[in-house]
């Protein structure tokens, strides 16, 4: 017998946003199964934080609908607000206030019994590395404490659904880390997260995927799904002079979404032959080159999405 599939935590049809002449989301569809860590990927300027804002009912959308545990974000907005947890890109605490004067104060706002505001606040700021910083003003906090901090406020009321806006940004990677950490475990415990990320290792984390470009969803599937759509094999090129093995390999219409990954040079070999005999001498002006295959990853699997994204929206 197959098992039921989840109840959605999402679900948006046709859900589009302007601000003038600019379409920032267009007729986007999506459906997000409760309990999923959802990450958003694509493009500076693809429409993934207004997504968001709509669905935290701080943007009203211009058309389509979007339902939050069945409870539409312009219907509906008292029975969304209570199941939600929005931490935006901008450091959002009050910086002359301590971090439990901080959480006293968004518990307050969310209207959390004293007894629930003073249990929460113990646990959140314990399980998230706080506690000996609860009487350290938010303004003197680092990076990734900040972070951490919005991050406890918004959970200070439980939410059901996390939305979360690019929250580790800037952080320092031991800090992105420790902050996965702690949405690994709010998963486990059944909380649902929308994550728009720029960063790759983020997205391999999450268990499903939108590619959006453009205001629209172009791709739609797990880390193992989206990486297994890229066409070709995946070959990385090392040479003395990475940039200039870059420009020569756009050249060559075998060698697809060549981009640079470190000191390397990534390509998607769109033949079954051996790359290194076609590349090794179309590269022959930048010095001596190696040829070696490497495993798909998100990063490439990026570098193609955004690549096709771009050729469609100039075709």
């Amino acid at each position: 017998m197959t098992p039921p599939n989840p109840p959605l935590a999402v679900q948006a049809t046709g859900l589009g946003r302007s601000f003038g002449d600019t379409v920032a989301v267009a007729e986007l569809d999506l459906a997000v199964p409760t309990g999923a860590v959802f990450g958003l990927l694509g493009p500076d300027g693809a429409g993934k934080s207004t997504l968001i804002r709509m669905l935290a009912t701080v943007l009203t959308p211009n058309t389509g609908s979007a339902a939050v545990f069945g409870h539409s974000v312009t219907g509906d907005r008292a029975a969304v607000k209570p199941l939600i947890g929005y931490m935006s890109q901008r450091f959002s605490m009050y910086p002359d206030l301590t971090v439990a004067e901080n959480l006293e104060f968004f518990a307050r706002v969310r209207g959390v019994s004293r007894s629930e505001r003073n249990r929460r606040a113990a646990t959140l700021l314990e399980s998230m590395g706080l506690a000996e910083f609860s009487a350290r003003q938010a303004q003197h906090l680092s990076g990734g404490m900040k972070q951490k901090l919005m991050l406890a406020a918004t959970l200070m009321h439980a939410p059901q659904l996390l939305l979360l806006d690019e929250p580790t940004t800037g952080v320092d990677p031991v800090s992105r880390r420790e902050f996965w950490r702690i949405l690994a475990g709010l998963h486990q415990d059944g909380t649902t997260v929308i994550v728009a990320t720029p960063y790759m290792d983020e997205a391999e984390r999450c268990t499903q995927i939108a590619f959006i470009d453009r205001g629209r969803v172009q791709n739609q599937g797990t880390p193992a799904q989206i990486k297994a759509w890229v066409p070709g094999r995946l070959f990385e090129i090392l040479a003395a002079d990475p940039r200039a093995a870059l420009a020569a390999l756009r050249g060559l219409p075998e060698a697809a979404s060549p981009h640079l990954f470190g000191d390397v040079v990534r390509v998607l070999w769109q033949r079954p032959d051996d790359p290194a005999s076609t590349i090794v001498p179309a590269l022959a002006g930048v010095g001596d080159v190696q040829v070696r295959p490497a495993e798909m990853d998100m990063e490439s699997a990026f570098a193609f999405l955004a690549e096709s994204a771009t050729q469609a929206g100039a075709a």
